[in-house]
């Protein structure tokens, strides 16, 4: 079996393209989470960026503002991790069968 090497740069050259425009789809997607019952929800971009962070007038409590810090990192942190998951995911979902690209052993 001979490999075509034009036809492997040529597929190649796609698959790139392809991954290119997953990756700007993947940063403008946004994901949310919340905390304290939804006390506080953080919004972030695919990007890896937060856009968005509401606080409900009861989670501000001046005796306790560590519990406000608290809900605001754990809502932050998990929609960062949310939004890199759909990146990931989305970028998985581009990435060809090897064994079709006709390299040997693969």
């Amino acid at each position: 079996m001979k490999l075509d090497m034009n036809a492997l740069m040529k597929q190649a050259q796609q698959m790139q393209e392809q991954m290119l425009r997953a990756q700007e789809e993947a940063k403008s997607e946004i994901k949310e989470a919340s905390a304290g019952g939804g006390m506080v929800t953080v919004k972030a971009s695919g990007a890896g960026e937060l856009v968005e962070i509401r606080i409900d007038p009861r989670a501000i409590d001046p005796d306790d503002p560590e519990l406000l810090a608290d809900m605001v990192l754990a809502a932050s942190n998990e929609a960062l991790r949310a939004a890199a998951q759909s990146v990931e995911s989305k970028l998985r979902g581009q990435m060809p069968d090897l064994g079709s690209l006709g390299l040997p052993g693969v």
